[in-house]
């Protein structure tokens, strides 16, 4: 789970996913830069933490409404993103070993 006393902080993230982001299938498979991504990362990155002690499952449908209102999403669509906000939120809530923190 997201701990708020957690040292990682958003820029050691940003580094991990600027220099990863490639290896995702999302990523690997619609050939776009690392900018395009960063805003889902972001935003799984803050919701991981906001949204502390709840499931994917649970929030998914909010995260999803809510994207179209982020300030920062950038072009993206849902849809085109929510693998990368998906990423981030498993990084920071250990719960995929993709994205673990080493």
């Amino acid at each position: 789970m997201a701990d708020p006393n957690d040292r990682f902080t958003w820029d050691e993230d940003d580094t991990y996913w600027r220099t990863n982001y490639r290896n995702r299938p999302y990523a690997a498979s619609a050939g776009l830069d690392y900018d395009f991504y960063r805003p889902g990362y972001r935003y799984g990155y803050d919701a991981a933490h906001r949204y502390q002690n709840r499931k994917w499952d649970e929030i998914e449908s909010e995260l999803s409404r809510d994207w179209n209102s982020y300030e920062h999403r950038g072009t993206s669509a849902w849809e085109q993103i929510k693998g990368a906000v998906r990423d981030a939120w498993d990084r920071v809530t250990g719960r995929h070993p993709v994205g673990a923190r080493r």
